[in-house]
């Protein structure tokens, strides 16, 4: 049975993916707000800027998750169709080839063989995606719309950081406000996403100040130029 949608949402909360599903939403509403700031934009503006930003930001990241979700699941049944046809057609080449597999992770050719057998009876199918493609289930047909829904859910929780900031601060504060919410918002989320993937939290967390104070900065001189 496949996993309920709070239990997938709790679960990539504990993935790197997830982090930074909600540094895009931080980043871009913070730089649309900021654009709209330099241009001289009032208060009740740049509040409907921002829930604008956090609704359709986050349908948007969402629909491109499910798009690329689903097409990743219809290459899987692609594959796995040929895969059957395959076995259908040869089912002693495909054993062979399974066999030649097991021998290349180092089993001898005895003890090969009889992996093989014994795997191709249980599931001769899942067993070569397994051994050829790497997979070893294939997706669910949930899994794209699970997916689209926990990116957007991401991004409209990064996106609500500078909206409450739009919200609760006051006008004359309101822009370092958002500046200050979204370096703190930003090195939170890039530590976490340094250590569920085990890579260095400095060069992480350089990599998402640049990137989300350089769009900020671009969005706010725009405003200034063009409005």
């Amino acid at each position: 049975m496949s996993a309920t949608l709070r239990e997938r949402v709790l679960a990539r909360v504990r993935e790197t993916s997830w982090a930074i599903d909600a540094n895009d939403g931080i980043i871009s509403t913070a730089g649309l707000l900021q654009g709209f700031a330099g241009a001289g934009a009032g208060d009740r503006l740049l509040l409907f800027a921002a829930v604008a930003a956090l609704i359709a930001g986050g349908l948007s990241a969402g629909g491109a998750k499910w798009a690329e979700v689903a097409a990743e699941r219809e290459e899987q049944l692609r594959i796995a169709a040929d895969e059957r046809a395959e076995i259908d057609a040869d089912p002693q080449a495909e054993l062979d080839e399974l066999t030649a597999y097991w021998e290349g992770r180092g089993l001898s050719p005895e003890l090969a063989r009889e992996v093989a057998v014994q795997l191709s009876e249980r599931d001769a199918l899942g067993a070569q995606l397994d051994s050829e493609h790497g997979l070893e289930e294939i997706m669910t047909r949930s899994a794209p719309v699970y997916g689209g829904l926990e990116t957007a859910l991401a991004f409209m929780v990064g996106a609500a950081v500078p909206l409450a900031i739009t919200f609760l601060a006051p006008v004359a504060i309101e822009t370092s406000a958002i500046l200050v919410a979204v370096v703190v918002s930003l090195a939170l989320t890039s530590l976490v996403a340094a250590g569920v993937g085990r890579i260095s939290a400095l060069r992480m967390l350089a990599r998402t100040l640049v990137v989300g104070l350089g769009t900020m900065a671009a969005s706010y001189v725009a405003g200034l130029v063009f409005f």
